[in-house]
């Protein structure tokens, strides 16, 4: 009988820890320290995106934040997956379809290019972010992104081109930039737009 007791205590905890599970992606440029037991997180101004994954079970959690941004504390209520900022940069993302390889094409029209920076530049103005599954994530703020804590997240300059269906279901992807990395795809691309000049003939 106490066997059994305990058994029930154990999933009971269990389901209790599992139904409050809030899983943290902390996103900084440059290492970030995370403690998990004392819900602190400091992180400096360095080089080069990083990445953490952190999982509290409290039914309210309020992190402590040290980062470029200045002290503060996120609390986070809601079960599911969340993305923090400790960049001093703004972090844009939306639900992403990578149910299949996308067929590019070989050349894009004039056309093609100034709806697509047109795009990117609403992106960039919190413009689109007020769409639903689109996320404009300031720094020194937590969002929650999706109940599903399995969902894939894709950190700003990472690259993911497909991903497998699980059990005939397509996956939940979710693709971050930093605001830095858009406005130099615009750059990039406003390139393209400009008028190309004809090569003079070589002179004899």
């Amino acid at each position: 009988m106490k066997q059994l007791t305990y058994s029930l205590l154990a999933l009971t905890l269990f389901a209790s820890c599992s139904s409050s599970i809030k899983r943290v992606y902390v996103l900084s440029k440059g290492p970030a320290t995370v403690d998990e037991a004392a819900k602190t997180i400091s992180a400096k101004d360095g080089t080069g995106h990083e990445e953490k994954v952190v999982n509290y079970t409290d039914a309210t959690t309020t992190i402590q934040l040290d980062a470029p941004g200045g002290k503060t504390s996120v609390t986070l209520t809601d079960k599911g997956l969340y993305v923090l900022n400790v960049k001093n940069d703004t972090i844009i993302g939306a639900l992403q379809n990578y149910t299949a390889p996308k067929l590019q094409q070989n050349l894009l029209t004039q056309d093609d290019l100034k709806m697509k920076i047109d795009s990117l530049q609403q992106l960039v103005a919190g413009k689109i972010a007020s769409k639903e599954k689109n996320f404009f994530i300031l720094p020194n703020q937590a969002v929650k992104i999706t109940d599903n804590l399995e969902a894939i997240i894709v950190t700003p300059y990472h690259q993911m081109r497909s991903a497998e269906k699980v059990d005939g279901q397509a996956p939940e992807v979710y693709r971050f930039y930093s605001i830095r990395e858009i406005r130099e795809t615009i750059g990039k691309l406003e390139e393209l737009t400009k008028p190309t000049t004809a090569a003079e003939p070589a002179k004899k």
